[in-house]
């Protein structure tokens, strides 16, 4: 899903540089010797499921290329508080510079992939798969979703292009279920669009009229777990199926055990709190 050696991320990280850096890192510049060299730990300070370690090899490898970095743990692995993560021995300005966007990164991926990790293990014993949603970070999507992954969620659609998901917003602006699904399916074979089609619930009537125009998927939005159950019945394997909203870490495994196919979580992304790590530096004689 994410290709980290890509011009593309390497140019991104170029962008983000320049908002933290702009004319230059003068605490740096004014206080260390340009030719000073120094040794930095990364440091987890708080226990949790790592991700986003590749990006510090990147971030570094754009400032100075003379930077080296040593990954002593891997990413979508759980550890310890007051574990290494990685070492890392260069010029001493350079490490400073790129500090707070690895950081920034590492800690919000980490979390990502940390709270993902949460959930999974709540629902371990059923057959759900966990999705993110698209309340991503502007510009971090890709990474967000990726660092899902890593604590053993899946993705749901990228963005507006690679699946069909008519909400509440698309129904009710085009005249309910059926007429929504026919012009969809009506675009698709017009334009030779091959994609999935999912239809947003808001009750049992809906649902069967879902499942009578004919989707792959029917999320169940807002739905009760006992609803879901009822639900799960009445499409009986003839589609799959997603519950989505008003789900938390208290009532999830009932959503779980309820039988859908899916469970979506937009605070998985747009929520999470970010995991501890530090980055400590001295200079090296």
């Amino acid at each position: 899903m994410i290709d980290f050696n890509s011009d593309f991320l390497k140019n991104q990280i170029s962008q983000w540089l320049i908002e933290d850096v702009g004319t230059g890192d003068y605490s740096s510049l004014a206080s260390i010797d340009k030719n000073a060299t120094a040794e930095s730990n990364l440091i987890l300070k708080e226990t949790g499921v790592v991700a986003g370690l590749e990006l510090a090899k990147i971030i570094f490898n754009v400032i100075d290329p003379g930077v080296q970095i040593n990954v002593l743990s891997s990413d979508g692995v759980y550890y310890e508080k007051g574990s290494i993560l990685a070492t890392a021995i260069g010029n001493a300005q350079s490490l400073l510079k790129g500090e707070r966007l690895m950081l920034n990164l590492l800690q919000r991926l980490s979390g990502i992939a940390t709270q993902t990790r949460v959930v999974v293990d709540l629902v371990k014993n059923t057959s759900v798969k966990l999705l993110d949603t698209r309340k991503t970070t502007p510009g971090l999507r890709m990474l967000e979703k990726w660092a899902v992954t890593m604590g053993g969620g899946y993705n749901h659609r990228i963005g507006l292009y690679d699946m069909i998901m008519l909400k509440d917003n698309h129904i009710d602006s085009s005249g309910g279920i059926t007429t929504a699904v026919n012009k969809t399916k009506k675009y698709l074979a017009d334009n030779q669009l091959d994609l999935k089609i999912e239809v947003e619930t808001r009750n049992l009537d809906e649902v069967n009229e879902a499942l009578a125009v004919g989707v792959d998927r029917i999320m169940l939005d807002n739905f009760t777990p006992s609803l879901c159950v009822e639900a799960v019945k009445i499409i009986a394997g003839q589609c799959e199926t997603e519950a989505s909203g008003g789900i938390t870490l208290s009532n999830i495994k009932e959503y779980a055990e309820s039988g859908v196919t899916y469970i979506s979580l937009g605070y998985l992304t747009h929520s999470v709190k970010a995991l501890d790590i530090s980055f400590k530096t001295k200079l090296k004689y």
